[in-house]
């Protein structure tokens, strides 16, 4: 099957078992969704939208996180992990957010970056998810899917995302990184994986691997 091929197969076989994409994270605006992702950050989604209803009791804009404790904003997140960088990220960023951008969640990935504790992969799901910006944010799914697919070489996460973005039409970037999320949390977790039950794995899977 030629790579033309298999992103065809794959995005039709993602349409087919995904018409309506849910949004994994529980956010009621943009502030909320950054806050929320860069709480998830070796953490599960589940245990992030367990936590967050407390967190926006609390404070769930950031002129009022900016006015909390930072200990009592780390005490609400333990359950995510890495709670003392988090708690820190998100009282500075929230602070920067009031100082720089009056307010509101910055719309470039380039304001995004340079706010404490979001990476590019933080931002991208911000752009995508809160303000419609194509973008094609790589997670741990994501990253063992298209190595599996034999649609990446699997060296880093980087490069994933540059073959992810090269491969498949920039207009279904946003929907398709959700997609094959919720692909690798249903039929191809990292272990076990049975190749030859797996919908697409089966299909379009590495050479010599999944015979």
């Amino acid at each position: 099957m030629k790579k033309s091929e298999k992103v065809s197969f794959v995005i039709n076989k993602l349409q087919e078992l995904y018409p309506v994409i849910p949004i994994p994270l529980d956010h009621k605006d943009p502030y909320t969704l950054l806050v929320a992702v860069l709480l998830s950050a070796q953490c599960t989604d589940i245990r992030v939208n367990q936590v967050t209803p407390s967190l926006w009791e609390l404070a769930d804009n950031p002129k009022d996180m900016m006015r909390q404790n930072v200990d009592d904003i780390k005490a609400i997140i333990r359950p995510c992990g890495l709670s003392p960088q988090k708690s820190k990220a998100i009282h500075r960023l929230s602070e920067i957010i009031m100082e720089k951008h009056d307010g509101k969640v910055p719309e470039t990935f380039e304001e995004l970056e340079e706010l404490p504790g979001v990476g590019h992969k933080t931002a991208s799901v911000v752009m995508s998810q809160a303000f419609g910006v194509p973008a094609f944010p790589v997670d741990t799914h994501i990253h063992r899917l298209m190595y599996r697919w034999n649609l990446t070489n699997g060296k880093n996460v980087t490069q994933t995302e540059k073959d992810a973005k090269r491969l498949f039409p920039r207009e279904l970037w946003n929907d398709l990184h959700l997609q094959i999320i919720f692909f690798g949390r249903e039929y191809c977790k990292a272990r076990p994986h049975a190749p030859l039950e797996c919908p697409i794995c089966s299909k379009v899977g590495r050479a010599g691997l999944f015979k």
